[in-house]
């Protein structure tokens, strides 16, 4: 079966009886299990899939089945689904099975897409390599003994894999983003609220989104389409309406765009990434477009001011992980004290830790004003200067990330220099605002590039106009 790059080209072919959605399931399960050496599933629901497939294929049988039938998809391990494990890729949660459905899930279900499993990721989101996950690091499909990127390294590689055609990520600083880049795929981090945060476990709760990887443009719209809107369960959704993405609306549309000058002068963007942008910079110069470079000063204190306001609400979201509820409890307890030390140094792994540490003191009474307050009047100082571009431009255009996939085990004893993975996709993720990474090249090494576009909030189909038009996608 040939690597279908949109879901239309799917249901053509399953109208023409061409193909069953049993057989494209069987298609999946072939490939994870030719590519178990990745390790981007943590578990695979195969009987499962298999029933839902033959039932949706009586569905379109009789003409009642749902706009996204043909559509196999993987969800994250943070990602609820009822009667099903999730453990956040963690010890905590091993063995750990959810009571609820997440609401992006549940609506992909609604519309006849098939769940084929759960995805490896960093431990509850922490991380930028997809190596501090409780099941081991995922492998970039590309070179193995690369990373995959994080912290949704398995949602990615599943995806560049054609392990599935779709995958449900998360974002909190640029985890859907930034493996997207590593692995050549499209990755959309949407405007904060879009998307229900119903069923999502918490890392930090004014940052986290529901993300999208795909490997066409239309394919991720049309996702988020089914899965964005108002949700009664989470009450920090927005009712913002969702409209379908149409390419015509954009056609001959010249656009206003900024790049940033730091990421041109930046020592630590390798070469070939910044000779990415300069070439994207010159295309849309070329075709008639505005293209302004511009100075954001405050870039040097996105990342800090990120990493201070995730790891204080993380420090309070993982509370709730104490062994007395569910989870792991250690069995080397002697008191209530004991029991929750044990259960949480055992079950925690040692980035989750050093975050729930550092974030246990920025909240604490002698430093909050010194670093939460701080850091909060950062984040709106950063929010102002990132609108205050957006009036007056239609988006900005800044890598992904600094450089393309890194060895296995390269920034494991300096977690500084992991943290830089971070530094472009951060800004987008302080502000709210949506942002998607595109495939936009490769290295020497044939390894990955990305692109990323910021809009203002709410404007994800202006986004998917101009990465199809970067893409020069049919």
């Amino acid at each position: 079966m040939k690597n279908y790059h949109r879901l239309d080209e799917i249901q053509k072919d399953l109208k023409l009886q061409k193909i069953s959605c049993l057989s494209l399931v069987e298609h999946y399960l072939k490939n994870i299990e030719d590519n178990a050496n990745l390790n981007a599933f943590v578990e695979v629901y195969e009987q499962e899939a298999r029933e839902r497939a033959k039932a949706i294929d009586l569905k379109i049988k009789h003409n009642q089945a749902g706009k996204l039938a043909g559509l196999i998809f993987g969800i994250k391990d943070l990602i609820c689904y009822q009667d099903h494990q999730v453990s956040g890729s963690s010890d905590i949660l091993k063995g750990f099975e959810s009571q609820i459905t997440a609401t992006a899930v549940q609506r992909l279900l609604d519309e006849d897409a098939i769940v084929i499993g759960r995805q490896n990721c960093d431990e509850f989101g922490m991380g930028s390599s997809n190596e501090n996950s409780a099941h081991g690091a995922v492998k970039n499909a590309v070179d193995s003994s690369r990373v995959s990127g994080g912290s949704s390294g398995g949602s990615a590689v599943a995806v560049q894999a054609d392990m599935c055609q779709v995958s449900l990520g998360t974002d909190t600083g640029g985890s859907v983003r930034q493996p997207a880049a590593f692995t050549g795929v499209i990755g959309l981090k949407p405007t904060y609220s879009r998307i229900s945060r119903w069923g999502l476990l918490a890392y930090a709760s004014s940052f986290d989104t529901i993300g999208i990887f795909s490997k066409s443009v239309e394919d991720n719209a049309l996702v988020l389409q089914v899965i964005a809107g108002k949700d009664e369960m989470d009450g920090t959704s927005s009712s913002e309406s969702v409209e379908g993405f149409d390419p015509k609306a954009f056609e001959d549309k010249k656009y206003k765009v900024a790049y940033l000058h730091e990421a041109l002068t930046s020592e630590g963007v390798q070469e070939e990434v910044k000779s990415v942008l300069r070439d994207t910079v010159d295309r849309l110069k070329s075709e008639g477009h505005l293209v302004e470079q511009l100075d954001f000063p405050l870039l040097d204190y996105v990342l800090p001011t990120y990493y201070i306001l995730t790891t204080a609400e993380a420090s309070t979201n993982l509370s709730r992980y104490d062994g007395a509820h569910y989870g792991h409890r250690s069995p080397n307890t002697s008191n209530l004290e004991s029991m929750y030390k044990l259960s949480r140094t055992e079950g925690f792994g040692e980035e989750v830790k050093r975050r729930i540490m550092l974030g246990t003191f920025v909240l604490s009474a002698d430093y909050y004003d010194a670093y939460f307050t701080k850091a909060q009047k950062a984040r709106q100082l950063i929010k102002e200067a990132t609108e205050k571009i957006l009036e007056q431009f239609d988006f900005i255009i800044i890598p992904t990330t600094p450089t393309t996939a890194f060895k296995l085990g390269q920034h494991q004893d300096n977690p500084l220099e992991m943290y830089m993975a971070d530094l472009f996709t951060v800004q987008a993720s302080v502000t709210g605002i949506p942002a998607i990474s595109i495939p936009a090249g490769s290295d020497a090494n044939n390894l990955p590039i990305g692109l990323q576009i910021m809009s203002g909030a709410f404007d994800e189909n202006k986004l998917f106009a101009i990465s199809k038009y970067l893409l020069k996608e049919d």
